[in-house]
């Protein structure tokens, strides 16, 4: 497939958001509060997913946006009909937010011939993500990312560690990766935290409940947060709430029994929001192996709740002030994370400080920072791929 420059000039002025799906995931939530935010705005927006299943379709459904299903079960067969939906359609630009379906929407564009603007944006560490994957699809991403995203017109990730990774991964020059931090904090946020109790662990003053969300995947390492969770349950009244749903459901639930912490250790599935849960916790704990942002770290400290977080390469040392704002542990360590639970259960952080640094992530600045860029690539269409080439 030839990989030029489309020549077709589109009328309209939507904004697509292309997804795999819309399953419960950071890059998911995100996507939605943007195209919630843009259509507030005054913009056309669609979303367009390979699959319309998941979680979170209703919440789309709820924010009144229009899904596009492209009935495509893998992201390569997906390339002919997203490259057929932009020629119908021809969006002023498509803000993809998935590794393989960035690849699939420039390839797409090239296809249909249409010059709808691309953004491919990055949610995660890519070298270790690629690394971390067994599947070859995605051990060769640092290589298409390096062949296929400078042919976009932006590139865009959510942290300054996520950029540096991408940039050394992919080969790229630094100077094309543009940084936005994800929107967390929207202004119904202070209303969903101050709901009643979504569980009875948090609704009386029993002992300190620890929370934790994710999905049950490797990556969070939920498995070293329980190992120390029964060193902290062994010195002192607590409980712990890990929210969400994954492969590893069996595997941590034989750790919990394992470890005699069946009381105490409870793993509710996916909510439909955190904020209640972290406004009502004792201190919230991310346990990832690495993590391109740290979505859930601003959740907590928009609630004023302590944070937890392993010191893994991605966003969090940022998002913490370089533990300032909360102790970073080394990746895997359960006795040093059980240490830094119980310091920040005896001496938590002061909460305006916490609600101060979230206030920085709001939903409305994140989403005029996405439309100044897609305005500015109306009118000038920059040639990131010449200057990589002669980057």
């Amino acid at each position: 497939m030839k990989m030029g420059i489309p020549r077709h000039s589109g009328p309209s002025g939507s904004i697509a958001f292309y997804l795999p799906h819309l399953k419960m995931g950071g890059a998911e939530r995100t996507v939605l509060r943007l195209a919630a935010a843009f259509r507030t705005r005054g913009r056309a927006v669609h979303l367009v997913l390979d699959q319309a299943i998941g979680e979170l379709v209703a919440e789309a459904d709820g924010f009144g946006l229009p899904v596009e299903d492209l009935g495509a079960g893998r992201a390569i067969t997906a390339l002919p009909r997203l490259a057929g939906w932009l020629r119908r359609r021809r969006p002023a630009a498509l803000i993809s937010a998935i590794s393989h379906n960035n690849v699939i929407a420039v390839w797409a564009r090239a296809m249909a011939g249409v010059d709808t603007r691309i953004i491919v944006g990055e949610h995660s560490v890519a070298s270790l993500q690629a690394m971390s994957e067994p599947s070859w699809q995605h051990r060769i991403m640092p290589l298409l990312a390096r062949l296929v995203y400078p042919r976009a017109d932006a590139i865009v990730a959510v942290s300054d560690s996520a950029a540096d990774a991408l940039a050394e991964s992919a080969h790229l020059p630094r100077r094309l990766i543009t940084v936005i931090p994800n929107p967390v904090v929207d202004e119904g946020f202070a209303s969903r935290a101050a709901l009643p109790a979504p569980h009875q662990w948090l609704a009386g003053d029993g002992p300190p409940v620890i929370v934790a969300a994710g999905r049950l995947v490797p990556l969070k390492d939920f498995a070293t947060l329980i190992r120390a969770f029964a060193v902290v349950a062994g010195r002192r009244p607590a409980r712990l709430l890990i929210l969400g749903e994954g492969p590893c459901r069996g595997e941590l639930e034989r750790l919990i029994d394992e470890s005699g912490l069946r009381d105490v250790v409870h793993l509710p599935g996916n909510v439909p929001d955190v904020a209640p849960y972290f406004a009502r916790a004792a201190a919230v704990v991310m346990s990832s192996r690495y993590e391109g942002f740290g979505l859930v770290l601003v959740e907590a400290m928009a609630c004023g709740t302590p944070v937890v977080s392993t010191d893994c390469p991605g966003g969090p040392r940022e998002l913490l002030e370089d533990g300032r704002l909360g102790p970073l542990v080394p990746v895997g360590d359960a006795e040093g994370l059980a240490e830094a639970i119980l310091d920040t259960l005896d001496s938590p952080p002061p909460a305006p400080a916490l609600r101060a640094r979230a206030s920085k992530y709001g939903v409305a600045a994140s989403a005029d920072r996405y439309l100044d860029l897609c305005d500015s690539l109306r009118d000038i269409r920059p040639t990131i791929h010449s200057v990589a080439r002669t980057g």
